[in-house]
């Protein structure tokens, strides 16, 4: 199947900074800011949100590879966004620019690939896992 997919999509996450996504809370450090999963996860939903209305029905992406620097710390109470740009597209191989920011500088950047799922057989193949 092809898909019809154009370049230059982009979406903006956004959320609020709490004590459930925080380094301490994730485990990846001791401190309440927001951790760096937990930015690498609102810069997933980004690029998925991004490309999901032009998929068919039926039709999802999952992440494949993500190479991102954290750079900056953000305290709770804070919101931080992440903005992901379609640069690339390969078939189903799909490449974003990703950055996030809280509401005083950018706190992250990098690229994240994606890949193109029919969601029904994608679930049936993990099923005889």
């Amino acid at each position: 199947m092809e898909f019809n997919i154009a370049k230059g999509l982009e979406y903006t996450a956004t959320e609020v900074v709490t004590k459930e996504n925080t380094a301490s809370k994730y485990g990846s450090g001791l401190v309440d800011v927001f951790a760096t999963p937990a930015m690498v996860g609102l810069m997933e939903n980004a690029c998925m949100n991004a490309v999901l209305p032009s998929l068919p029905d039926g039709f999802n992406t999952v992440g494949i590879e993500i190479c991102v620097k954290h750079t900056k710390a953000t305290p709770m109470g804070m919101k931080v966004f992440s903005k992901a740009t379609l640069t690339e597209v390969d078939g189903k191989r799909l490449v974003f620019e990703v950055v996030a920011w809280d509401d005083e500088a950018e706190i992250g950047r990098g690229t994240h690939t994606r890949f193109i799922i029919d969601s029904k057989k994608f679930m049936e193949k993990l099923a005889k896992k």
